[in-house]
C-alpha cells in the first residue's frame, strides 16, 4: 500500500528545516507531488532515494475509518460534482468523470467522444469501465500520466484529497493514442468484451479526441490543480459538516395521531 511522509517527518529524518525540505522537493532531490501548497512525498521512493529505511510513522494512503466512497459521496453534492465534470469536459475538450476510490462514478461522463458513446450503451460496458477506473486507483504514480485503457484510448486521473487521504478521482480521457485505429483483431476483442458488433465499433473508432503532445502535457499539468480545487471544496465542507454531525442529537419521535390500521393518505 502506498504511504506518504509529511514534511515534518522529512525534517526529523534529515535534521533540516522545512524550507530545505521544500527546496529539495522543488529541485527533484526528493520525489513528491505538489498539491496546492503542500508536498506529498511517497515514503518508499524517498527512502530509496536517500538510502533510508521506510519510517514506521508513515501514514497509509488509505487510513482506517469510514469508507472513502462514503466521504466523497457525502461531501460532494451530486449537482456540484456534475458541474465540475461538465466544466472540465468543456475546458479540456475531453471526456471527464468523477469517481470514488472504488472506481464507482459519482457523475455522468461529461463530453463523451463518439467512440465511447457507441460503447457506453451496451450492458457489459459499465462493468468494463468500472474495472478500468478501479485500476486507476492502484496506479503506482501519484502524479497523473496518460494510460492506455482496455478500450484503446488514453486517459489520465488525479486524486481528490481530504485530510491527506484520497477520497476520489477526476478522470479525463477519450484521447487518441499513437498507432490508431487499432488492428482489426484488437477491435474485435474490444467489441466482444463490451457486447457490440465489430462493424458498429469500427464505424465509431475514429471519433476519439485528438490532441497534440503539447496539449497532453498542459492537461497533465493542470489536472492536479483541478483536483486541488475540488479537494479544497471538500475540506471546507468537511470542516462544516463534521462538527454538526458530532453535536447533532436525534429529534424525539413525534407520536402518530393516526390509529393503527387506518389509511394515512
Amino acid at each position: 500500500m502506498n504511504t506518504f511522509l509529511t514534511s515534518r517527518e522529512i525534517q526529523d529524518l534529515l535534521n533540516v528545516d522545512r524550507s530545505t525540505v521544500y527546496r529539495m522537493a522543488e529541485d527533484g532531490r526528493l520525489p513528491g507531488l505538489k498539491i496546492g501548497r503542500q508536498w506529498r512525498l511517497p515514503a518508499d521512493r524517498v527512502a530509496e532515494q536517500l538510502g533510508l529505511s521506510t519510517p514506521a510513522s508513515a501514514q497509509p494512503l488509505q487510513a482506517p475509518g469510514p469508507a472513502p466512497s462514503a466521504e466523497i459521496d457525502h461531501l460532494l453534492q451530486p449537482e456540484v460534482a456534475q458541474s465540475v465534470a461538465d466544466l472540465m469536459g468543456d475546458l479540456f475538450g475531453l471526456m471527464a468523470v468523477i469517481t470514488n476510490m472504488d472506481g464507482q462514478p459519482i457523475t455522468g461522463v461529461a463530453n463523451p467522444c463518439g467512440y465511447y458513446a457507441a460503447i457506453a450503451g451496451q450492458p457489459d460496458a459499465a462493468d468494463a469501465c468500472l474495472s478500468q477506473w478501479r485500476l486507476l486507483t492502484e496506479e503506482p504514480h501519484v502524479a497523473p500520466r496518460w494510460v492506455r485503457t482496455h478500450l484503446g484510448f488514453l486517459c489520465a486521473r488525479t486524486f481528490v484529497w481530504v485530510a491527506l487521504k484520497p477520497v476520489g478521482m477526476i478522470v479525463v480521457g477519450g484521447v487518441t493514442p499513437p498507432a490508431w485505429p487499432p488492428p482489426r483483431e484488437l477491435l474485435e476483442a474490444i467489441a466482444d468484451e463490451v457486447g457490440l458488433s465489430p462493424e458498429l465499433l469500427a464505424g465509431a473508432v475514429n471519433q476519439t479526441w485528438s490532441i497534440d503532445s503539447h496539449e497532453q502535457r498542459r492537461i497533465l499539468r493542470l489536472l492536479p490543480q483541478m483536483g486541488d480545487l475540488v479537494s479544497h471544496l471538500l475540506s471546507a465542507r468537511n470542516r462544516l459538516v463534521t462538527p454538526m454531525d458530532a453535536t447533532e442529537t436525534p429529534a424525539s419521535p413525534v407520536p402518530s395521531t393516526t390509529p393503527h390500521g387506518e389509511d394515512q393518505s
